[in-house]
């Protein structure tokens, strides 16, 4: 069974659209989608199990209205040694943010302090647990016309811009020459094992929880800022048993061909699991709809048996 879910958000009010179990229960996929309330945006979600025996990615998508401005919060969560770290962003990260006192004043500094007081979070809520999971976290805030993207770890997002592709994140991989020096002037090492590790364990130098590479592997997010213009078509966050397997520039030529976010979101999901991803797949598209402010036109919820 597939279950499409989607969820429009009122004035002042926030909408929460993130991962649901099918009507199996499997969690095999889900999907669902969106358009902000004065029309500027839409956007879908993806996420689907694959190959893999368990679910460890989650996503979160919001939108609100904060002093008459248009807010839209986008993230992908991608577990590992487990799903705790990455549902537990989803369920925190994002209200924590928000809540911050410099949200909407100084933003990027708002993101810093929040992901690092995030992760300290979730390490406190498991210190008596003998599990050790981790999450990468791609995330994009929108306030008004001012797009800010973090990133910890290997999940990517991607934009369209004149029809290029360009990354708006670099995926933190211990091989990285500035993060293997970070790691091992901390003390650590990173060594091939399959391939780059840090300390032999972890396949990303950065990530939440990991609290026994805690002093190597940190939650610090890289974030960069732009201005959506005309220019900025859409945009794409996904993890990384996408772009395993599907190119910046290939994810970008598959949204042109499909006018819905959410359509946008099954066909990358769909192309990465035929090219052969062993892994999770999870991505969500935010499409920015330029000359179609004011607007109000939510995606119905639908569910249709596979």
């Amino acid at each position: 069974m597939m279950v499409d879910s989607a969820t429009a958000a009122g004035p002042g009010a926030t909408s929460n659209v993130s991962p649901e179990k099918d009507a199996s229960g499997t969690g095999n996929y889900a999907t669902g989608g969106w358009k902000s309330e004065d029309g500027s945006f839409s956007c879908g979600y993806s996420s689907f199990r694959g190959k893999r025996a368990s679910m460890e990615d989650f996503c979160d998508l919001k939108s609100s209205t904060i002093d008459g401005q248009t807010i839209g919060l986008f993230g992908i969560f991608d577990g590992h040694g487990g799903s705790r770290a990455a549902e537990y962003l989803k369920e925190h990260l994002f209200d924590n943010l928000m809540k911050h006192s410099k949200f909407m004043t100084d933003t990027k500094l708002a993101i810093s302090e929040t992901y690092k007081k995030t992760d300290t979070d979730f390490l406190d809520v498991e210190s008596n647990s003998s599990r050790d999971d981790g999450s990468t976290a791609s995330t994009a805030i929108l306030i008004g016309k001012h797009l800010y993207v973090a990133n910890v770890g290997d999940s990517r997002t991607v934009i369209s811009r004149a029809g290029k592709a360009i990354p708006l994140s670099e995926d933190h991989k211990p091989n990285r020459s500035d993060e293997r020096k970070r790691i091992e002037d901390a003390g650590g090492f990173v060594i091939w094992a399959g391939t780059w590790r840090v300390g032999g364990v972890l396949a990303m130098s950065r990530a939440f929880g990991n609290r026994l590479l805690k002093q190597f592997v940190v939650a610090e997010p890289e974030i960069q800022e732009q201005v959506v213009d005309g220019e900025s078509e859409y945009l794409v966050l996904a993890s990384d048993g996408l772009w395993d397997v599907v190119t910046n520039e290939d994810a970008v030529a598959i949204m042109k061909v499909e006018e819905e976010a959410d359509n946008a979101t099954r066909k990358l999901a769909e192309t990465a699991f035929f090219r052969g991803s062993a892994d999770n797949i999870t991505c969500i598209v935010v499409r920015f709809n330029h000359d179609k402010q004011g607007v109000d036109s939510p995606l119905p919820s639908t569910a249709a048996q596979a």
